[in-house]
């Protein structure tokens, strides 16, 4: 099906993502997984090119553009299978910008946005907490309110870019009813990453523990409005949702096309893989899929750039397009034989990094509890 949501615009920085993508990505895809992590001369070239700062502010050195181009950038990042910088370009561009964006002060915003925009400065979210994952009020992570600010004591886990961030947006109570965010920058007295957390898939993304000791932070580090963060959060939510829907079905949408090639090639009992009509229905099925899910994917994408986009279609974006994604990975390597489990195999690679998707930026089952509520309010 044709796609709609792109012009001659879109299509040309594409190109410009495409060659990003061939200089500074593949290269180093191995690498970066031996490693466990990414590059910062990544975030640097990216910057140079205009691929990170999209949605920042033109005049804290963003592109100020509509989320399709960010939706661009997803797409080809998918097609060389690089979702562990997928994911960290992600948070900073639809979480961590737009945070600042929005409810940062003058302040904050020159002082962070333009080195985000041009990717010399990483951010970071810390929400999750050992006994605190989709459930925000359970958070334990408590602010204090010290003479000219403010002392931070508790842990995080599971956060993106905890190791190699250099400010993290932190969740913690103020209020025995309330949250609040707080800039805390590296560095800073009693704040320090633990672990470099070791996960199932996306070994090069940099996933860490963190712990605040009395962390003191200024007044002038208060994000937004003073016990008003379970407000904020759930603004931005829809965002961070839909960019795990967008990344999903990028990458269901790339191991598809790989694993058609593949059937073409590979033979088995003296035919070709594809010529089998149990892989014809296989791929039919599944092509049908995420030709469906990219339809509403591409629709809720439009509804953001119009400012539209409710929490309750992105509830339905993350939760389908994830289980998507899941589905057609899962049946690719199926297509693949043994050697969609070998490791040099991106699908198999796809396979490990998909799993995660059905559960953060709130579990699928939460996206499905947030449907229902919506379905049967009085």
């Amino acid at each position: 099906m044709r796609r709609r949501l792109y012009d001659t615009v879109h299509e040309d920085f594409r190109a410009t993502v495409a060659r990003f993508c061939t200089e500074h990505v593949v290269p180093h895809l191995e690498r970066w997984d031996d490693e466990g992590l990414i590059d910062r001369d990544v975030w640097l070239a990216a910057g140079r090119q205009g691929i990170i700062g999209l949605l920042g502010p033109a005049e804290y050195g963003g592109a100020g553009a509509d989320y399709r181009f960010r939706a661009v950038v997803a797409d080809e990042l998918a097609r060389v299978h690089a979702t562990p910088l997928a994911n960290a370009f992600a948070l900073q561009e639809d979480t961590v910008i737009p945070y600042l964006a929005s409810l940062g002060s003058a302040d904050q915003r020159s002082r962070w946005l333009p080195g985000m925009c041009s990717g010399e400065i990483l951010g970071a979210i810390a929400m999750t907490e050992p006994g605190a994952g989709s459930d925000l009020r359970a958070i334990e992570t408590r602010a204090r309110r010290i003479d000219g600010g403010w002392s931070l004591t508790g842990s995080k886990v599971f956060i993106t870019s905890g190791i190699q961030a250099d400010v993290v947006i932190t969740v913690a109570r103020t209020d025995d009813d309330a949250l609040s965010l707080f800039l805390v920058e590296k560095g800073m007295e009693g704040f320090a990453p633990g672990r470099k957390l070791r996960k199932i898939g996306l070994n090069a993304q940099d996933t860490a523990e963190l712990f605040y000791d009395d962390v003191r932070v200024p007044e002038s580090s208060l994000l937004g409005v003073l016990d008003g963060g379970l407000a904020q959060l759930g603004q931005h939510l829809p965002v961070e949702r839909l960019s795990i829907a967008v990344n999903a079905v990028a990458v269901a949408e790339a191991i598809l096309a790989d694993t058609i090639a593949y059937t073409k090639e590979r033979q088995a009992f003296g035919r070709r893989i594809a010529d089998f009509q149990n892989s014809q229905f296989r791929l039919a099925e599944m092509s049908t899929e995420v030709e469906v899910t990219r339809a509403f994917i591409d629709q809720c994408i439009e509804d953001l750039a119009d400012s539209r986009l409710g929490g309750v279609d992105a509830a339905r974006a993350k939760y389908w397009a994830t289980d998507v994604q899941n589905r057609v990975v899962d049946g690719c390597l199926q297509l693949h034989g043994g050697y969609g489990y070998m490791a040099e195999y991106p699908v198999a690679r796809a396979y490990r990094d998909a799993r995660v998707q059905r559960i953060y930026g709130g579990t699928n089952e939460i996206m499905k509890h947030i449907i229902a509520k919506d379905l049967l309010a009085e």
